[in-house]
């Protein structure tokens, strides 16, 4: 998709994707996360997850195309970062302003579990195949968490867009469904068929 289509997204404060709380489902699943040191959060925008898996003990690493919701992430907690060129790192939390796909392996380190809520049904379906292996590709073969959003597509065009449970299954090396609810908040919860799932994926 187009970089400036999110850049105006943020400009124009339309981001009902942002919870403002940490994800629920998330809540419930982060123990699968215990143990894993270095959490890498994809298109991660200003999300509160970023803050609550830190509070849990994880070193988080975010990539977030829109630098203006990296500065606002620190800025709505109070922190102020260290900045070198596009990487904001503050309180066990370094964020890349930077496109996904130009982000490398050398430029993360080491990284221990992936956690995705807002990235794989942001893009469109003939990019997500390109995200899952560029991120086995810089993460390599890691387990994770995976948040994805399930609704007739035909209602309304995304993003965020549906991700079913047969698509998710194609993606990963190993999938396991933890749990669904019914999707609240953001214009796709108003249609009232939505479905928000949590997996237990392996890259």
């Amino acid at each position: 998709m187009d970089p400036q289509f999110w850049r105006d997204r943020w400009q124009e404060g339309r981001i009902a994707f942002h919870e403002g709380r940490p994800n629920a489902l998330l809540s419930r699943f982060a123990s699968r996360l215990e143990g894993r040191k270095r959490v890498l959060v994809p298109l991660c925008g200003k999300s509160d997850d970023l803050a609550y898996l830190a509070s849990r003990g994880h070193e988080v690493v975010g990539i977030e195309l829109v630098e203006d919701a990296v500065r606002a992430f620190f800025a709505e907690h109070g922190l102020a970062p260290e900045i070198d060129g596009t990487r904001y790192s503050a309180a066990g939390i370094t964020l890349f302003a930077r496109d996904v796909f130009d982000v490398t392996s050398a430029e993360l380190g080491a990284i221990d579990a992936v956690y995705d809520r807002a990235a794989l049904v942001a893009l469109p379906p003939e990019l997500r195949v390109k995200y899952v292996a560029h991120l086995r590709a810089i993460a390599g073969a890691v387990p994770g968490l995976l948040v994805a959003i399930d609704y007739p597509q035909e209602l309304l065009p995304g993003p965020p867009f549906s991700v079913p449970d047969a698509e998710v299954r194609t993606h990963f090396a190993s999938v396991e469904l933890l749990a669904e609810d019914k999707l609240q908040g953001g214009r796709v919860a108003e249609l009232g068929v939505a479905v928000e799932r949590i997996y237990a994926v392996t890259l």
